[in-house]
């Protein structure tokens, strides 16, 4: 079990959008989807591609530099050219704190 880091308040993060943060020298995308938070890693496993500029589609969220799909759950990849899941972090809210743990 990890140590959970602020990384953004709820305010910066609106529903539908992707926001990069760096937490204890992760690079994340954190996205809300109607009011629930997730946290993947922001680097797409195939050319690099900020994941947080993606397009959400419901929990998969599109890589904006080729289009590879990731499940936002799990972070799995789920289509080409992605050739490999990217991390991903539990969240919690507190207050109006968005927070990851970091394994």
């Amino acid at each position: 079990m990890g140590t959970f880091h602020k990384a953004a308040k709820t305010k910066d993060l609106a529903p539908g959008k992707g926001l990069p943060v760096e937490v204890d020298g992760h690079k994340i995308a954190l996205f809300n989807v109607d009011g629930t938070y997730y946290a993947i890693g922001d680097t797409c496993s195939h050319r690099g591609g900020p994941l947080s500029e993606g397009t959400l589609d419901g929990t998969t969220v599109i890589c904006p530099w080729h289009g590879a799909n990731f499940d936002l759950c799990s972070g799995k990849n789920l289509t080409p050219p992605a050739p490999q899941e990217v991390p991903s972090y539990a969240v919690r809210v507190e207050g109006d704190d968005i927070q990851v743990e970091i394994p």
